[in-house]
Formats: C-alpha cells, sequence, structure tokens
C-alpha cells in the first residue's frame, strides 16, 4: 500500500520464497531490503513498514497468535522487527495476506483497513491526538466487532524515536513496544492498521499437527507455571538472586528492594485477573487493581518484567503502584517502557553527576522519585519541555549532556538494553554485540543462560551459542510464535518438535538442518541491510559501563565483557558466521544461503 497515492496492488507469495522465509520476521527482512533505498531516513515517505504472519498463525499451535512488525527504525537507524499478541495476528491471517508492505504519507491523519478484497486508506482526523486504547476501541465499533485494530498514540504522532503500538482485545493488551515502529507510523500520518476476515487456515496434515501439540502439552504446562501464576515478573526474585538485575542505572547489578516489585508480592497484593491471547493456554497477562491508598479503585495490566526493571531498579524505584501506573500510561501513549526507562535512568546519574539541574528538567527527579518519573512520561509522549529531548532516546541525549556522556548509557547500536544483564551472561555480552535489533533480548535469548547447568561465567562455545539462538529467534517470529510457548513447550533451539510443527502444517518435508538454515538466511539478510547503513566490526560493541566496569557487588562481582574478550568472541562469531573481518557476509556464505 502506497498512502502518498492511496494505491495498493496485491502479489502472490510464491512457494519456494514460502519455504526460504517462512513468513513474519524472514518475509519482512526480504520485503525491506528489496523496498527501502540505503541511507534512506527512518521519518521519509520512502521508509516502509510490514505486517506479516506466519504459517502457524491461527492454527491450534499453542501461543500461535503473535504478528511481527518491521521496519528501519528511528531509533538505531537500522533494521529492526517487532512482535505483538492479541487476537490481531490471527485476524490478519484471515485476511488472506501473509504480509502487508506499507509506504509512503498520507496528507491526512489515516487508518488502513485490511480485509480479504485488499487494503483501503480512510480518514481518521478525529482519531489523532486519541490514546492507543481510544483509537481502537472507536475502529473496532466503526468496522464492526469481527475486526481488530492496533494503534499508536500521542508518543508516536509526535515521533518519540522508541514509540510502540497497541492493540486491545478483550482485557487482553497487545503491545509492538520496541523500536520506534509508532513513530514511523506517525511519519506516515498513519494512526491505525485495522484488519477483518474470515478465510480459515488450511492444515496439511492436522492429526500429525494434533500429535504433536498433544505430546507438548504436559511440558508446556509445566514450563509455564510460574507464568501462569504470576507473570513475567515472578524473573525479578531469582535474577536479583543471581546478582544480575541491573540497577541505579547499572551501577549495581542487585536491587535491595526487589521483593516490592516482583511477581509474587505483586500478585498478592494486586491480582484481579488473568488474560491471555487467541487460544493460548498459558494466560500470562494479568489485569492489577489497586485496592486503597492514593490511588485506589485503579486497574491496569500487570507491568511485566522488563517494564519493572527499566523504570524500577534502574531508577531506584520500588512503588509497584507507581510502575503499574506508568505501564499503563506508556501503552496509551504509545511508547516502549525498556527505552524510557533506561533514558531516565541516565537522567538519574547525570543529575546525580551535576550534568543536568531540575531547571534543565523543569521537574524534580532523581533516584527514586516515581512522581517526577511519571510527570516525565507524559513530557516526552508529546514533546513537551525535556520530554522533547528524551524522546530521541539515551543515546542522542547523552551525546546533547557531556562529552562523557555516553559511557553511561545501557544501550548497544542506539537500543536501550533490557533486564538480562550483559555482564553476568557471557552469552548475551556476544548476543547483544552481534544482534541485528541491538540492544534486545529477543535475537539471542536469555532463557537458556539461566538454566542449571549452563555456564554463564566462560566465554567458551558462546558464540556458537548466540548463532544458534539467533538462528531460532529469526525462525520463531517467522513462524510467528510466541516465544514463551515456544521455547517451554517446543524447545530451546530448533529441534525435531519444530520440523515436525512445519511439516504438519505446510506439508513440506522439512527437516531441522533446513529450519537452521533458514534461521541463517534471514540473519545474513538482516545483516546485510545493516552492512548497507554502514554496521561494522566498530558498532558490534557493548556499553562502556559493561566492558570497563566489573559488577561491583553480589553473586556476579567481579563480571564484565572487558575488549580484549568481546574482540577474540566477535572473531569466533564472524568465522563462524562465514562473514570476514569486519562482519561483513562473504559472497561465498551467501551463495550457500541463496542469498543475492
Amino acid at each position: 500500500m502506497d498512502l502518498t497515492s492511496g494505491r495498493s496492488r496485491v502479489e502472490a507469495l510464491g512457494e519456494a520464497t514460502a519455504r526460504r522465509l517462512l513468513g513474519g520476521n524472514g518475509l519482512a527482512a526480504r520485503l525491506l531490503y528489496d523496498h527501502v533505498p540505503a541511507r534512506t531516513d527512518p521519518f521519509a515517505p520512502a521508509n516502509a513498514v510490514v505486517f506479516g504472519v506466519g504459517p502457524v498463525t491461527d492454527t491450534t499451535v499453542p501461543g500461535n497468535s503473535r504478528a511481527c512488525v518491521a521496519t528501519k527504525s528511528p531509533l538505531t537507524e537500522l533494521f529492526f522487527d517487532s512482535t505483538f499478541g492479541g487476537r490481531f495476528p490471527a485476524t490478519l491471517k484471515r485476511t488472506g495476506f501473509d504480509a502487508v508492505l506499507i509506504t509512503g504519507r498520507a496528507a491526512a491523519p489515516s487508518y488502513l483497513l485490511v480485509t480479504e478484497a485488499g487494503a483501503v486508506v480512510k480518514p481518521a482526523a478525529d482519531l489523532w491526538g486519541k490514546t492507543t486504547r481510544e483509537a481502537v476501541t472507536a475502529l473496532v465499533a466503526a468496522e464492526g466487532a469481527e475486526a481488530d485494530a492496533i494503534a499508536i498514540g500521542p508518543a508516536g504522532e509526535q515521533r518519540v524515536r522508541f514509540a510502540a503500538m497497541a492493540h486491545y482485545w478483550k482485557n487482553r493488551e497487545g503491545v509492538s513496544g520496541r523500536g520506534g515502529v509508532g513513530a514511523v507510523l506517525g511519519s506516515k500520518n498513519l494512526k491505525a492498521v485495522v484488519v477483518r476476515g474470515a478465510r480459515k487456515t488450511e492444515i496439511a496434515d492436522p492429526a500429525a499437527l494434533k500429535a504433536l501439540v498433544d505430546e507438548t502439552r504436559e511440558p508446556l504446562k509445566t514450563g509455564t507455571q510460574a507464568l501462569s501464576t504470576y507473570g513475567t515478573p515472578f524473573l525479578v526474585g531469582p535474577i536479583n538472586a543471581l546478582g544480575a538485575l541491573g540497577s541505579y542505572n547499572l551501577k549495581s547489578e542487585v536491587f535491595a528492594e526487589a521483593r516490592a516489585v516482583g511477581g509474587e508480592e505483586m500478585k498478592a497484593r494486586y491480582h484481579d485477573r488473568d488474560t491471555t491471547c487467541l487460544k493460548c493456554p498459558v494466560a500470562c497477562g494479568k489485569q492489577y487493581a489497586i485496592p486503597s491508598g492514593e490511588f485506589a479503585g485503579r486497574k491496569a495490566k500487570m507491568p511485566e518484567y522488563e517494564t519493572v526493571f527499566a523504570l524500577g531498579p534502574m531508577l531506584g524505584i520500588a512503588n509497584p503502584e507507581a510502575l503499574t501506573l506508568a505501564n499503563d500510561l506508556c501503552d496509551l501513549l504509545g511508547m516502549d517502557t525498556i527505552s524510557l526507562g533506561v533514558t531516565l535512568a541516565f537522567v538519574c546519574e547525570a543529575v546525580e553527576r551535576g550534568w543536568l539541574t531540575r531547571q534543565d528538567l523543569g521537574v524534580a527527579f532523581g533516584w527514586g522519585d516515581w512522581r517526577g518519573m511519571l510527570r516525565l512520561v507524559e513530557l516526552t509522549a508529546r514533546r513537551e519541555g525535556f520530554g522533547a529531548r528524551l524522546a530521541d532516546g539515551a543515546w542522542r541525549l547523552a551525546e546533547s549532556v557531556h562529552p562523557e556522556g555516553t559511557k553511561l548509557v545501557y544501550a548497544v547500536k542506539r537500543l536501550e538494553l533490557p533486564a538480562h544483564s550483559a555482564r553476568a551472561l557471557k552469552g548475551l555480552s556476544i548476543g547483544y554485540a552481534t544482534a541485528t535489533r541491538g540492544g534486545s533480548h529477543h535475537d539471542t535469548r536469555p532463557t537458556p543462560q539461566y538454566a542449571q547447568g549452563f555456564d554463564r561465567r566462560s566465554t567458551k562455545d558462546k558464540p556458537a551459542f548466540a548463532a544458534r539462538s539467533q538462528h531460532f529467534t529469526a525462525v520463531g517470529d517467522s513462524l510467528v510464535l510466541c516465544r514463551f510457548t515456544a521455547e517451554r513447550g517446543f524447545g530451546l533451539f530448533l529441534e525435531e518438535p519444530y520440523a515436525r510443527m512445519v511439516r504438519a502444517v505446510t506439508g513440506w518435508d522439512v527437516t531441522v538442518e533446513e529450519l537452521e538454515r533458514v534461521g541463517e538466511r534471514i540473519v545474513n539478510l538482516e545483516r546485510l541491510f545493516n552492512v548497507r547503513e554502514g554496521v561494522r566490526r566498530a558498532q558490534d560493541t557493548l556499553p562502556w559501563r559493561v566492558m570497563h566496569e566489573p559488577i561491583p557487588e553480589g553473586p556476579s562481582a567481579g563480571m564484565s565483557c572487558p575488549p580484549d574478550e568481546l574482540r577474540a568472541m566477535l572473531d569466533e562469531y564472524y568465522a563462524l558466521r562465514g562473514w570476514d573481518g569486519e562482519g561483513v557476509p562473504t559472497a561465498s556464505r551467501l551463495a550457500t544461503l541463496d542469498l543475492r
């Protein structure tokens, strides 16, 4: 769909392409590489946004209702993809389209409606300025209860570089949070995408798929018990006990008040109901209700573990009600909680060092100040006052604050890092450095590194681990499949259950080895996009603090990833990938992957 002209066209997806890339992430990477010219400004009409689903979407595979959205990020200026759940993904699949490519810029605020008949642009001037929930509610009312919508908020309209999108279905929110996709849509005058369809997804071998799902039902139930009970905040306690919970802008990785913002305590005090994506048995989402005190009667979505980390310990905040309200504000205004929290953590330390003052901020703010944090959330979304500088993310802000500012920023490739330690988990040291997205735990996964028996302290075999994990996530985001149900039901890496899944759904005689090559192909395609944008070895680095300041205390005290250690892991990683010494894929490796 070209928003500038209002014209759309339909292209067939050939079986050979589908088998080589699957869908979702893989298809989006191919489309962006082919359609977005090198060095395109992310806010230019020439940038594209791709919404995609995969072969398992709207099947009986647990956790199948996920969609992938990808663009050139305004935060990193590199390839970026994000996934989200709810009902929207299944409804997009029911339109019959595997991917929707959006380019151009609408002349006025608009939304895109995608049905089985194709795509059409509709006016949305009355929705501009509305929250994500207000916009989605209005669009579903206009297009019918069988329709689903995902919308940006004021932050996307204001081109906050980490603006998000949100989808609401029943009591479940699906948020595409990271990388600033919402800002790109805002630059295109596109408030929302709405989907409506009724096409049935055909399964090649229903009996084989049923047998696989039946076999995985018990391990999935057992493996997701903590998620079903507490949601992702159950991770706060064990990761803090490991000495790997970043706090006070990573000056420590132990947070003394972790219990107050952990899953167990918050469930006991605030749990109202469980929520789930379409047909998912896990119900990892939770709605909270604040029973008493200043915010009595307020109800909102549970803050996820990453949000708790970024807006809690990283800022020295241990007020669970403030975190719940801040998370709700970010969803409604349309912002990534990780990027915002880590940016605010830099601000706290800059204030402490005297680099920034209250006069600069226009708000009283420092370690532990949750009221100041809530105010800065609103200012950022609307780019008001100091919020206009926060809206550009931690790296750009730090560059403008002090000559040494970026040394305090917890980010890779200008993407703020999440709550899985780059110092305490050596697999993530190399994983973050080489991730297509930068500071994202959805490229190389932390989950296997928390398993008993995994040597998180040694660099031995970590480059191979990172590469294999990256193949797993690339395939998972192309199927498109929820990480939680995939890892706990089908395995932490690409093994036979995934091949059985793809064979049953598609009828292709896929092997595990073929799926590994699919993952490798997608990773290389993303790398080609980034190489075209200037990424080389120098950009495959880690935050200064991670490389130069060992963890000062706790069970992981002394851990870091010094430059020489990272250099050695990069050498090994590039060799495994068949890339040259600068991290550029070689012609011979691309030929073996059928990439040109």
